[in-house]
């Protein structure tokens, strides 16, 4: 599904970000990405989402290289991966249904399919009944929700989280990981960078940490490995 080869990326004028990364995950794996800040977690994520190119070495998605796209191609690559931000980056001015409906919008998909796909992605989040609400409405759990409901509206194969629970207290950050499971548990390759070692933890699932742009450690059942 996905391949790091000897992945490196370095910005100017002689910060390396990754360092010669190899790595491979596979279709349906859950991962959890870990490391201290500025281990090369969101640069990481943003060579995945082809926001970035690498400066040296491949990156396959589906067996092919993201490098190679043509520009027209990029917009189907992420079709593929939902992204899941800390800070929601929900639209204040649309109700959450029009949020989830925004994502499949920008695609072009006809209104007679955006409707049901969004009912069912409310319904797969537990927000069914908040599906007209404002987010300035919602608690930071369910803004959340609403967010994960928008990348997973059209069924993507991938499903990335830069420190989704971030924002949120304990019990809430447990929910909220119950549904990434879920997800997961459907068919959906679930990546997520977090701090939060406690979940990490209890879910012994499998642990890639990078340090200083670094692959230091890839643990099948792994913990978090940094102190808390």
């Amino acid at each position: 599904m996905i391949q790091f080869f000897n992945v490196s990326k370095i910005y100017s004028p002689n910060i390396i970000a990754l360092d010669d990364v190899s790595i491979k995950i596979d279709k349906g794996e859950f991962v959890f990405l870990v490391g201290p800040s500025g281990a090369g977690k969101t640069t990481f994520i943003r060579l995945l989402l082809r926001e970035e190119l690498p400066s040296r070495g491949q990156i396959l998605i589906g067996g092919r290289s993201i490098s190679r796209l043509r520009p027209r191609e990029i917009p189907f690559l992420r079709r593929n991966i939902g992204v899941v931000f800390q800070d929601f980056r929900l639209l204040p001015d649309r109700t959450v249904a029009e949020n989830v409906a925004f994502a499949l919008e920008v695609l072009e998909m006809p209104r007679r399919e955006i409707k049901p796909r969004v009912e069912k992605a409310l319904a797969r989040v537990g927000l069914t009944a908040r599906a007209h609400f404002f987010p300035h409405q919602l608690s930071g759990g369910e803004q959340q929700r609403a967010a994960i409901a928008r990348a997973i509206v059209n069924n993507p194969h991938i499903l990335v989280a830069d420190e989704p629970t971030g924002n949120l207290d304990p019990a809430i950050a447990r929910e909220i990981m119950n549904i990434f499971l879920e997800i997961n548990r459907m068919g959906t390759t679930v990546i997520i960078a977090t701090h939060a070692w406690n979940i990490v933890n209890s879910l012994r699932k499998r642990v890639i940490a990078l340090e200083r742009g670094r692959l230091v450690r890839d643990d099948r059942e792994g913990v978090y490995g940094y102190e808390a």
